[in-house]
């Protein structure tokens, strides 16, 4: 029987399902998908690869590849009606919720319920892991007036991706980094957006549902928005000078003052994603120039983790503290860093979609209730005056 004192605000440390999908040590800095380094993935994969690897629990052979990566190509198009509600968008609408509002509209295209189906759920797998950027790509074109540009058949997954929003075939070393990106996105365990999968696949309503309301979830600032919100921090300190000012008049306005891009629930020492991405960061910042912002990045981290303690704490960096300037020196808009986040994570949502339903049972948690009991209904004209006799108005 549950009791008050097992309540824990935020599920924290509750354990939700049981999953072979992925790993986390936080206080070891260990990220696994599948039992393999996200390290060792992110050099030596690719992100359909990875994909592969996280919905299907191995890596595919070069057969097994091809075939994958030929049917997410053949199905990277959107129905035209799906294109001509987007085009109804409002253009200052976040290209989130277009986001979340044309996933769930493939279900009217291809939605069948058939769970039991492998058919239908390696289609369901192909075209949301195609659609998805298409959709995002498209939505940032109509949103300037434009139409949306069709996928190049010739170009890999994030080369393309990244040729839909600008109609420019991206320098290779480039469409690497935006792949490495990918990989780095694309699970994470139990956190709030993949929980919001599981609770809706275990419903057992249809996978385009399912992701929809995943990536609701991950729209919030306090999951996948956060990475826009470091670099309109970082803007708003403007300069290396500025840093310790701005640190110190935050901290005395509220010394738990949330810095955007440190800290997190599970990760006690500097997440390895973001190790990672600020090393791409300076790849990327040898050839195409260095973002301004950077420096102040690196100070805040150094002012914070070093002299304010916050190492001590088990607050670093994690992944969306550098993720936004590698994306930006990519050339894309910071409003399109979430949905970004969504491409890549569809792969760790679909792979959590089909391990639910290997082993369903539909959530159902309890609550602790603490409200009144056996209060008396209060006739309509005598209400005012109950308020009133409370001190109320």
């Amino acid at each position: 029987m549950t009791t008050a004192c097992e309540y824990k605000p935020g599920l924290e440390g509750i354990p939700a399902a049981q999953s072979s999908v992925s790993y986390i040590d936080g206080k070891k800095g260990i990220l696994e998908y599948r039992g393999i380094p996200i390290e060792e993935l992110a050099v030596k994969s690719t992100f359909l690869e990875v994909a592969y690897l996280l919905i299907w629990g191995k890596l595919p052979t070069k057969e097994e590849l091809a075939a994958f990566e030929t049917e997410i190509r053949y199905h990277r198009r959107i129905k035209y009606r799906i294109r001509d509600m987007m085009k109804c968008f409002p253009e200052t609408g976040h290209p989130m919720d277009a986001l979340q509002t044309s996933a769930a509209a493939l279900g009217l295209f291809y939605s069948r319920r058939a769970l039991d189906d492998q058919a239908y759920i390696r289609a369901a797998v192909v075209r949301l892991l195609a659609k998805i950027p298409t959709m995002v790509a498209a939505f940032h074109m109509m949103r300037r007036g434009n139409d949306p540009i069709q996928p190049n058949d010739n170009l890999d997954y994030s080369a393309n991706f990244l040729y839909m929003l600008t109609e420019r075939i991206p320098d290779p070393q480039e469409a690497e980094i935006f792949d490495r990106c990918l990989i780095l996105h694309a699970e994470h365990t139990m956190n709030a957006s993949t929980f919001s999968a599981r609770v809706t696949a275990s419903t057992l309503t249809d996978p385009y549902a399912v992701i929809a309301s995943a990536v609701g979830t991950l729209a919030g600032p306090l999951h996948g928005g956060a990475n826009e919100e470091v670099l309109e921090m970082l803007e708003e300190i403007g300069s290396v000078d500025n840093v310790r000012p701005y640190v110190e008049k935050c901290l005395k306005q509220n010394p738990k003052h949330k810095f955007m891009g440190f800290g997190h629930r599970v990760w006690k020492v500097k997440d390895p994603r973001a190790i990672m991405l600020q090393n791409w960061a300076e790849e990327l910042f040898e050839k195409k120039g260095r973002d301004e912002y950077y420096d102040v990045a690196i100070k805040l981290e150094k002012v914070l983790v070093e002299e304010k303690g916050f190492g001590e704490r088990g607050i670093y960096p994690n992944v969306d503290y550098y993720s936004g300037l590698v994306y930006r020196k990519l050339g894309i808009p910071n409003d399109l860093f979430t949905p970004i986040f969504g491409i890549s994570r569809v792969a760790g949502w679909l792979a959590h979609w089909k391990e639910q339903l290997e082993v369903n049972r539909i959530y159902r948690p309890t609550q602790i209730y603490t409200g009144d009991h056996a209060l008396s209904y209060i006739p309509m004209e005598e209400r005012v005056v109950s308020l009133q006799r409370n001190g109320k108005n």
